[in-house]
């Protein structure tokens, strides 16, 4: 256990994949083809062929996902979203909260409009039933919440701008435009891996370093582990219950990428995206590019644990091993140094020496 880290368990995910059979892949395949996915005839008995994992694949990058052909929990979650489009049910806030498209349409409708819905994540949340309850106010509806027949009817005839930043995005851009602070004292989650708390592997050599680096600069680090893979909604959820004040997944994946660089992710679709997460992000790869001495890549995507978590959030792939992935874990630690700091761009005294 890293020195002044703590440490919360998480539970487990399943992932279906290509060769996997039964009903489940039937309900996956069903729900591709209504939303235009092609699947071969031979395989709608339920298994997970060629043209079933293309289907997702597709997608997977038509929803700024990572593009892997598995339906984990991230492609499961939006399978599932994409089927609701606004008006298809009533909308309101409740202890389960509604995910879907039609939430995100509803959410970018008020943001055009000027009515602070937050982030467009597709999660009916207290910000969202706040700028419903507003709009309601402000056309002279009972401010109850519930996006309904009449709510909807009174928002589309009001044709709101969909165009260009939401007010969300614009006030976020200014507070990190603003921030001045410092990593002390900041709690820092850190998602640490999925494959049980094993220190020999690669994630949990780059978190424990990640997390010894937070704490002597007097941060202070969670480890969020588990025995199997948890699922990136609980991940994210259990960051939010911390009140971090920002998040780090570590992906360590097997496979070199083509670059051979590290990749850094952080909360972005087509239409919007963090800013804070996406300043995070840039600073995380300009540190690992140093410190590894290779080029890496920059990229948004929806996936959970960057969209659902409340701070900016980063999800690493560093493809690093042993001392290196040490070293990316202290590289990280900087980074985030430099974020909290208000930094925007890096010093550059070139390759830190191997240890």
């Amino acid at each position: 256990m890293p020195r002044g880290a703590e440490r919360r368990t998480l539970g487990r995910v399943r992932i279906f994949r290509l060769g996997d059979h039964g009903p489940e892949i039937h309900d996956i395949q069903q729900r591709l083809i209504a939303l235009g996915g092609h699947i071969d005839p031979g395989e709608l008995d339920g298994t997970f062929g060629a043209s079933t994992e293309a289907a997702v694949r597709s997608f997977q990058g038509g929803r700024s996902l990572r593009i892997d052909g598995r339906v984990g929990p991230d492609s499961w979650g939006q399978l599932v979203e994409a089927g609701y489009q606004l008006g298809d049910r009533t909308l309101y806030l409740r202890s389960s909260l509604h995910r879907g498209d039609d939430v995100r349409a509803l959410q970018r409708k008020l943001n055009g409009l000027g009515f602070d819905a937050g982030k467009e994540d597709g999660l009916f949340g207290s910000r969202t039933d706040h700028a419903v309850r507003e709009f309601q106010r402000n056309v002279g509806e009972e401010p109850d919440g519930i996006v309904g027949i009449e709510t909807l009817a009174t928002l589309e005839r009001m044709r709101p701008p969909e165009q260009g930043p939401s007010r969300a995005v614009v006030r976020e851009a200014e507070s990190v435009r603003a921030m001045q602070s410092s990593i002390d004292g900041q709690i820092v989650a850190i998602d640490a891996g999925t494959d049980g708390y094993d220190v020999d592997a690669p994630d949990r050599i780059m978190a424990e370093a990640l997390a010894d680096e937070l704490a002597a600069r007097g941060a202070k680090p969670v480890l969020l582990t588990g025995d199997e893979p948890a699922a990136p909604s609980d991940v994210a959820r259990t960051a939010n219950e911390l009140a971090a004040a920002a998040c780090v997944s570590l992906r360590i994946v097997m496979a070199m990428p083509e670059t051979g660089g590290p990749t850094c992710s952080y909360f972005g679709s087509a239409t919007t995206h963090s800013p804070a997460g996406k300043r995070l992000a840039e600073l995380v790869l300009e540190e690992l590019e140093r410190e590894l001495g290779c080029p890496g890549t920059l990229e948004g995507l929806t996936e959970a644990i960057l969209r659902e978590t409340r701070m900016p959030a980063v999800q690493i792939e560093p493809h690093a091993r042993g001392a290196d992935a040490a070293r990316a874990g202290r590289a990280v630690a900087l980074a985030l140094s430099r974020f909290f700091a208000g930094e925007r761009t890096a010093p550059s005294p070139g390759p830190t020496a191997r240890h």
